[in-house]
């Protein structure tokens, strides 16, 4: 079978190596990769759907996969199935799970999936009166993708008024804060469940825990992730199917209700609260870092997976997760959220059998040195029969190359397990 691979990042190098490991393979092309998936990248503008579509057709491409979500917001995936081209990925009617906070809360009312209270506002005056008539605090979210600055988490009423005209009046998102979503804003443990579906049939692939915030105990702004680690510990097999059939079978079927069946990864962030689970977001991809802790899991094979998910033979697949535990840690650039220093030489790392290296924003220079091209650089991920030894291993690796430049959180996994970074400047990101 012949791949093409779509994204950059971390996520777009372990899907590669989940695709790699998986016979049936003819080969892979990745655009436009990083250092990581170096060997498979092709010079292809992604951005253009008509340019994709092309390139497949010149190449007898079998199985577009597409990483990130802006390109299926796009209706990447459309287009290559309009050109009978197998994708997997939701088509642009389907990823407004992801692309549109206002349709999602809709959709979820419409399907009874447990969600905060939340309303749609165009209106920047409309929206703090309602605030205000609230007894609850909010999130003040851009209604579209908004490279993940669009959820601010204010701390009073002035911050949350502030989040509110700076979108709306103020355009600091563009079209995307045009329109926003205020939520009633839950407190307790969130979690990450990821199925994959071919339209009909879901799959339930893991539980994972993302760290969002860039510093040590959740504190400082909101990142692209931090780190995290599956499954997630006290959520069982008859936990996870009860999580599944609350916020990823509804959403499957309310979908194919609706004419527009789900095809590809589905990925509900769910906030146990204490009035039960209730649906924070969807995402229409697998996340980064959580598929940097899901994909070195599946021990059955990836590109089998999601060629049946593309294929509509997904009831036909076996899949089979490895015992143990897999935790991510993402090494960062100096000044990262705000702004990441640029050309850090980064050490060259590969994997082995119990931690493994994907590259994010690293490159090779014009000496063939690895080094720094955006914020999050690295995702180390430690394996190991539970969340302890998994850790042990991922910041094994990670204290022996943060500093000159890098850093990173040093409490990942901090609720469940005890085991810590033993750099004490680990979380400096000034």
């Amino acid at each position: 079978m012949r791949v093409l691979l779509i994204g950059a990042g971390a996520r777009e190098h372990a899907l590669a190596q989940a695709i790699l490991r998986s016979d049936g393979l003819t080969s892979l092309a990745v655009a436009p990769g990083n250092a990581g998936t170096q060997a498979h990248n092709v010079v292809l503008d992604v951005a253009e759907n008509a340019a994709v579509v092309e390139y497949c057709a010149s190449n007898q491409i079998d199985l577009v996969v597409v990483g990130p979500e802006a390109p299926l917001v796009a209706g990447l995936a459309d287009a290559l199935v309009d050109a009978d081209i197998s994708c997997f990925g939701p088509s642009q009617a389907a990823a407004q799970l992801e692309g549109s906070k206002s349709f999602t809360r809709s959709f979820a009312d419409a399907c009874n999936i447990p969600s905060p209270i939340s309303k749609t506002f165009t209106s920047s005056a409309d929206a703090i009166a309602w605030f205000d008539e609230q007894p609850f605090e909010v999130v003040v979210k851009a209604d579209g993708l908004a490279a993940g600055k669009g959820v601010i988490i204010p701390e009073n009423r002035d911050q949350t008024v502030q989040a509110i005209t700076s979108m709306i009046d103020g355009g600091v998102l563009g079209e995307s804060g045009s329109t926003i979503v205020l939520e009633e804003r839950m407190t307790g443990e969130e979690l990450s469940l990821f199925g994959v579906s071919d339209g009909s049939t879901v799959v339930v692939l893991a539980t994972a825990q993302d760290h969002k915030r860039v510093g040590e105990g959740d504190t400082g702004p909101n990142t692209g992730g931090m780190g995290a680690f599956s499954p997630v510990p006290g959520i069982d097999a008859a936990r996870q199917a009860e999580l599944a059939a609350l916020f990823l079978e509804p959403a499957i079927a309310g979908m194919a209700a609706a004419g527009t069946p789900y095809i590809g990864v589905l990925f509900a962030g769910i906030m146990v609260t204490s009035t039960g689970p209730k649906l924070v977001e969807y995402n229409c991809r697998f996340g980064d870092p959580e598929a940097e802790v899901i994909l070195p899991m599946l021990q059955s094979s990836g590109l089998e997976l999601m060629a049946a998910a593309a294929n509509g033979t997904l009831d036909q697949v076996s899949v089979t997760m490895r015992p143990g535990v897999a935790a991510t840690v993402v090494v960062c650039a100096q000044g990262y959220p705000a702004d990441p220093t640029r050309g850090i030489v980064v050490p060259d790392l590969g994997c082995s059998d119990d931690v493994c290296t994907f590259y994010a924003g690293a490159v090779r220079d014009g000496d063939n040195r690895l080094v720094s091209s955006g914020g999050r650089v690295l995702a180390i991920t430690g394996m190991g029969d539970d969340l302890d030894l998994a850790l042990s291993n991922s910041y094994r690796l990670v204290d022996q190359i943060t500093g000159n430049g890098l850093f990173a959180r040093g409490d990942i996994g901090w609720r469940h397990s005890s085991v810590r970074s033993s750099k004490s400047n680990t979380s400096s990101y000034n």
